[in-house]
């Protein structure tokens, strides 16, 4: 694999450029193929059973093999498969990693960023959207495989934005363009004159629930491409969506999941209080504003207060320690990097989460496992969940210690 830079130039054996060299190689051989938490009902066993294909039989499941600690993807034939957002999440990290000499070679941007491409759903002919690569049910509703949603068209719309800057092809800024023009077409949703958000999936036949990573992940995008196009269009709605989330923020800095009634959307979690706080700061950075900045302040403080012990492990909800999820690790290093200007602790506490994760959580055939219990570990290397979001992390990481 003469794309990435030997090992032996990282004197460090647990150092993040070490680490993340390591892990590029085993996602690699893998073909960047794998399974996913949520991969269950591509099951050809539970696919033949037609009389199980309603709401609680996909919902049980799915969490079945999501909380299983022995992997019975084999068993109940799950085909390991290429997952969108995981394609997007690689290739935006591996841009990072050749910015920063860990890979030499750009053949490897423009491979996967034909293959983020081919994974494209079109909508209305002209529009490009992602979703994921299995059928997913949610409380809300039932989505099928490859319907366009707002997380992996965002992540797949940033990608091909940083391969357009890596390597100015029209195409590339063309794709990116269409798929705000489907987010701001299809996932906006006005709730009154002044009140609006931006949905997770078209909502024709679900309960509609505004959902703030969903809504603020949707902005930060429309922002970034106001910033690159200069479609200052998008603007009412991107600030209308922002003040929305902004006004939902509790008192203590903390964001429920969704604002809904149901109990089951009001928790606080880890990563998705960081894919808020990074979306605040991209939208002011791309739009030139700093009406969010004490939103940022305000949830970075609560961030740091509730989601880490004293060594580093990063908790996924707020007020219990289980189970250690290695999404939260990454996000968890993603955010404090990317506010590392907000607190001169910032870096030095994702070095420690790094640490911790690279102790517990790190395999040393070149993989991340996927969650740590009080009495059990579930190992299984998951391709997106695990390595994609922990490889962008690595990158970010060592991208802002310098």
């Amino acid at each position: 694999m003469n794309f990435i830079t030997m090992n032996d130039n990282c004197p460090d054996r647990n150092s993040p450029a070490f680490v993340a060299t390591a892990l590029l190689r085993y996602c690699h051989s893998q073909n960047w193929t794998g399974y996913d938490p949520y991969d269950g009902l591509n099951s050809k066993i539970f696919q033949a059973f037609r009389f199980l294909h309603f709401k609680y039989p996909r919902l049980a499941f799915i969490q079945m093999m999501k909380r299983s600690p022995i992997n019975l993807r084999s068993l109940l034939l799950v085909p390991k498969t290429q997952n969108p957002k995981g394609i997007a999440l690689f290739l935006t990290a591996i841009i990072k990693l050749y910015n920063l000499g860990l890979v030499h070679n750009d053949e490897l941007i423009d491979t996967l960023s034909k293959k983020l491409l081919s994974l494209a759903s079109l909508n209305d002919g002209c529009r490009a959207g992602w979703g994921y690569n299995f059928d997913w049910q949610a409380r809300t509703g039932f989505e099928p495989l490859g319907t366009p949603n707002i997380i992996c068209t965002t992540f797949a719309g940033n990608a091909l934005l940083d391969t357009y800057k890596h390597k100015p092809e029209p195409y590339l800024l063309k794709t990116a363009i269409d798929a705000a023009h489907y987010i701001k077409e299809h996932l906006y949703v006005e709730i009154n004159e002044s009140e609006a958000f931006f949905d997770y999936t078209p909502g024709d036949q679900k309960k509609i629930i505004p959902i703030h990573n969903a809504n603020l992940l949707g902005a930060a995008f429309l922002a970034r491409i106001v910033r690159e196009t200069g479609q200052e269009d998008m603007l009412p709605k991107i600030i209308k969506a922002a003040r929305f989330s902004a006004k939902c923020q509790h008192g203590d800095g903390s964001w429920d999941y969704g604002e809904c009634d149901w109990p089951s959307q009001r928790w606080i979690d880890n990563f998705h209080t960081g894919f808020n706080l990074c979306a605040f700061r991209c939208i002011g950075q791309d739009i030139g504003t700093s009406e969010f900045e004490s939103n940022i302040i305000k949830g970075l403080d609560f961030y740091q207060r509730h989601f880490f012990s004293i060594n580093g492990m990063p908790y996924y909800y707020h007020d219990r320690r289980y189970p250690i999820d290695i999404h939260s690790s990454a996000q968890s290093i993603i955010t404090l990097a990317t506010l590392k200007d907000l607190g001169e602790d910032n870096i030095k506490l994702a070095n420690t989460v790094f640490d911790w994760t690279v102790s517990n959580m790190w395999n040393a055939r070149g993989y991340f496992y996927f969650q740590k219990h009080p009495w059990w570990t579930i190992r299984i290397p998951y391709m997106r969940w695990n390595q994609a979001w922990m490889l962008l992390a690595l990158a970010t990481l060592e991208e802002r210690r310098l």
